[in-house]
């Protein structure tokens, strides 16, 4: 069994428009919201193996606050800059090279190309992952090599807003 979460990067600031788009920070909202849902995803008692992200500012920033909820050391973070540049092909590559020993992985990126792999890999429409949000799919494998498009089964959907209960 192999368990992916794709996290959307936090809210993020437009309001230093010389930035470039790589560059953008958190804003005030998402600097609240990362810490959020860290500890929304700590009181499920998830550790990932590994936390990938995209080494863009506002993705990096959201993983490095998600992580410290979590208890997953900062300094185990890894970037892949086909998660900011990519597309969903890309990522999806990326999703089957890990190693057989990770059995869950969390992405930190960037839509549309996460939500677009969200629905291709579990067939669960969401429309848009929201900023912060987190998707978690399940696959019935033994390798990563073997993800694929429709291979998935849907976990949960959790963003900030959300008022139902959590999973």
């Amino acid at each position: 069994m192999k368990r992916l979460f794709l996290v959307r990067h936090a809210k993020s600031s437009w309001k230093h428009p010389g930035l470039t788009d790589f560059e953008r920070p958190l804003n005030k909202r998402g600097k609240k919201d990362a810490p959020k849902m860290g500890k929304r995803i700590k009181k499920q008692d998830i550790l990932p193996d590994l936390i990938l992200s995209s080494p863009a500012k506002r993705a990096i920033r959201t993983a490095r606050a998600i992580a410290g909820e979590i208890g997953y050391p900062e300094k185990k973070i890894q970037t892949d800059r086909a998660i900011y540049s990519g597309g969903s092909p890309a990522i999806l590559s990326i999703v089957q090279s890990q190693a057989p020993e990770v059995n869950c992985l969390m992405l930190f990126g960037h839509n549309p190309d996460f939500t677009q792999l969200a629905e291709s890999l579990s067939g669960h429409r969401v429309d848009n992952i929201p900023p912060c949000g987190i998707f978690c799919i399940d696959f019935d494998i033994q390798t990563w090599t073997d993800v694929a498009p429709g291979g998935g089964q849907f976990v949960f959907f959790d963003f900030p807003k959300n008022t139902t209960d959590s999973p």
